[in-house]
């Protein structure tokens, strides 16, 4: 499918000096964002892919790659000094990365997350390079009630893993789907719920929704709950022994087993939409406990704990790119916001992305490589300063991120016009998230909207209009079945626990 004349000049466009540089430079972005509590890397690339508008496709998706990357490994920063993770799946680094730190191991805590983070990271881009063609190829196969079902299938995968109920799942899914037919009809171009404003014609601008409810909304959350006091600098203790400020190859070749687990269960649960970086993070540090010899260690300071948990969460990173470069589904927000990124650039994912644009896909590998080894360079180098980023206050770093979105919307729209959208959906997520439905179900059921329909009107076209016919196509039936049947367990096993808590309230 992609010959290898055209992986050599995609890898060879990865590596140039131009290139390098936005790597490194979203990696440092990633890391600075990731240490700060609350911001995170998903908000960093929410604001900064408008400011890649005026990019080459390579540069601008290298970029946001490197900032997910780096946000990854900077979350861990905080979560070992302060136990407060700079991200959600940072959560189970903290368990034994912050008793580490407070024996006066800070250095050799933050460097064992790191050297586990980048081991995991590059395990998973191994597996999406050699696996992603070949899954592309079966993709092709697959013809519009395939790709119809499919979508089915991820809808309610994703309803019933994100978020604490699957009806609010549902819910924000039907949001994203009505918020994406605004405009022109895919298939006739007839205007759809314009309410005569010219600007609603070619949609919502992505954008606009993905900053206003990614970014705006967490930021007035955070401004919300803001006390007015500055945070202090963090205290990190020291022992002085210089063996308690480096991870000897002995310990990390000691925890080989630990992160090939973690790797391994991050790589398959990335590689699964909707799951995330956070579960996986928490099931390989339930594995690594149950595989160990000594699991009372655990939640103390065990370097297994640490490694266990960073070598998974940032392996999800790569494999999340799986069903988005061969089915063009996104598997997390993170993913989304990439496909964003490939259609402002005038790229449609799915499986012709490698025979249409090999040679990108096979530069954005390369330059993915080229972020792991800058992630190793750029957190040795910067542990320390990270440590000063942590106490930033809070009123500086929320008030820049709001200009920067004002600034970066209003180029990416051309004017006021997407601002003003993007403070409606700002309002939207706000309360959303305040009512408990999931923002990231509507984000992705929102980018996929319009692939959506266009599969359901070719799907109806070729059964015409009979959905009897549906047991012709055989994998799109099964896909069927096994998303009513997950709906089912979903509704199954809320039901379950609602039972099980009110017993337990009965007996207290």
């Amino acid at each position: 499918m992609v010959d290898l004349s055209t992986i050599l000049a995609g890898f060879a466009d990865a590596f140039t000096i131009w290139n390098l540089a936005f790597v490194l430079f979203g990696v440092v972005v990633g890391q600075f964002v990731g240490a700060v509590p609350g911001i995170g890397p998903v908000m960093a690339m929410a604001i900064a892919i408008p400011f890649t508008f005026g990019l080459d496709p390579l540069p601008a998706i290298a970029f946001l790659v490197g900032v997910n990357k780096g946000g990854l490994v900077g979350g861990a920063v905080p979560a070992v000094l302060m136990n407060t993770p700079g991200t959600p799946d940072a959560a189970a680094t903290a368990m034994d990365g912050y008793p580490l730190a407070r024996d006066g191991k800070p250095l050799k805590a933050t460097k064992m997350a790191l050297f586990s983070s980048v081991t995991g990271d590059t395990f998973s881009d191994l597996v999406l390079i050699t696996v992603s063609a070949p899954l592309a190829i079966l993709a092709l196969r697959m013809g519009p009630v395939e790709v119809f079902a499919l979508m089915v299938f991820a809808f309610s995968v994703l309803s019933g893993l994100i978020g604490n109920s699957l009806i609010k799942g549902i819910i924000a899914a039907a949001l994203g789907l009505l918020c994406a037919s605004v405009g022109t009809d895919p298939e006739n171009y007839t205007p759809r719920l314009i309410f005569g404003i010219f600007d609603f014609y070619d949609g919502l601008p992505l954008a606009s929704v993905a900053i206003g409810t990614l970014a705006i909304a967490e930021i007035l959350r955070r401004l919300a709950q803001m006390s007015g006091e500055v945070k202090s600098a963090v205290e990190v203790k020291d022992t002085g022994d210089p063996l308690d400020r480096r991870v000897s190859w002995a310990e990390y070749w000691a925890c080989r087993f630990t992160m090939l687990r973690g790797a391994m269960i991050g790589t398959v649960l990335g590689a699964l939409p909707g799951i995330g970086s956070t579960a996986a993070a928490f099931m390989s540090y339930a594995s690594a406990k149950s595989a160990s010899k000594d699991p009372g260690s655990f939640g103390k300071g065990n370097l297994h704990g640490i490694a266990a948990a960073e070598s998974a969460n940032s392996a999800v990173v790569g494999s999340n790119l799986i069903p988005l470069l061969t089915l063009g589904i996104p598997g997390s927000v993170g993913a989304a916001l990439i496909i964003s990124a490939f259609m402002i650039h005038g790229i449609q994912p799915g499986p012709l992305l490698f025979q249409d644009q090999g040679r990108l896909i096979y530069g954005l590998f390369g330059a993915m490589i080229m972020a792991n080894f800058l992630n190793l360079w750029v957190g040795q180098a910067g542990l320390r300063f990270w440590v000063k980023v942590v106490s930033a206050p809070e009123s500086i770093i929320f008030a820049s991120a709001l200009l920067l979105c004002i600034v970066g919307v209003s180029m990416a729209t051309g004017g006021i016009f997407g601002v003003i959208v993007m403070l409606v959906f700002a309002g939207i997520g706000y309360l959303m998230s305040s009512f408990g439905y999931s923002v990231v179900i509507f984000i992705i059921a929102f980018f996929l909207g319009p692939r959506f329909e266009i599969s359901l009107s070719q799907s109806l076209a070729l059964m015409n209009g009979d959905w009897t016919q549906i047991v012709e196509y055989p994998i799109a039936l099964i896909l069927l079945l096994v998303s009513i049947f997950s709906i089912w367990w979903f509704l199954w096993r809320a039901g379950s626990h609602k039972t099980t808590s009110s017993q337990v309230t009965v007996e207290d």
